[in-house]
């Protein structure tokens, strides 16, 4: 049974969308959401009013991530969402706790999100609403981010915190072991850049009690 009230006229597009959608491959996809031609988005991942979502060129979305856009979200270039990365730009908390959880509630509040370009979220972290990620950014997997981020951080936890910097020498330096083990055939390290966040190991990183590695596949 279909309703046809003005709340489900104006969702339905949505949802036929989404229903399409699953037939597509990573860059249809983002064609069909009117997304920059250089991003793709993976199957099962959802975007909530893509109106109010601004987002760079070359951005990859994972499998079943949720982009919150209602409160206004703002993705900067080459920045990664991995699989099952929650973003939200809303909160239903207040009307929850007044018993005024209705549709239209004027307790919903809407923070929006901001994450800069060159950034990295490993999966199934959590950005709550209101929070600024600055610049080449690094949050490793199973992380929630409740406050802003500063440029060129990597950060792990929950909540999350900086774990050390990032700087462009250390960068410049991960470029050029890995490309030298592309160049060495009996290497038995990755060639892929993208295939890991940087390692918490005592060369990268000033704590190692969060010890995880990025699930994201391009």
């Amino acid at each position: 049974m279909f309703l046809d009230d003005e709340r489900s006229r104006r969702l339905r597009p949505g949802i036929l969308t989404d229903l399409v959608g699953q037939y597509m491959n990573d860059r249809e996809r983002a064609a069909l959401l009117g997304l920059p031609p250089t991003t793709r988005i993976r199957e099962r991942a959802k975007v909530v009013d893509r109106e109010r979502l601004e987002i760079g060129d070359h951005c990859w979305i994972g499998e079943g991530a949720v982009l919150d856009a209602s409160g206004g979200l703002s993705i900067g270039e080459h920045t990664s969402i991995g699989p099952n990365v929650l973003i939200f730009t809303h909160s239903s908390w207040l009307a929850n706790m007044t018993l005024a959880n209705h549709t239209g509630s004027d307790l919903n509040q809407h923070k929006p999100v901001r994450i800069g370009k060159g950034c990295f979220i490993g999966g199934n972290s959590v950005i709550m609403p209101g929070v600024v990620i600055g610049d080449f950014v690094t949050v490793q997997p199973l992380s929630t981010v409740t406050k802003d981020l500063p440029d060129r951080s990597l950060t792990a936890g929950n909540p999350a915190r900086v774990i050390r910097r990032i700087d462009a020498e250390y960068v410049e330096a991960e470029v050029r072991r890995v490309r030298a083990a592309a160049e060495t055939p009996d290497s038995q390290e990755s060639a892929c850049p993208t295939a890991s966040t940087p390692p918490l190991s005592s060369a990268t990183a000033s704590s190692s009690e969060t010890g995880t590695s990025s699930d994201r596949t391009a």
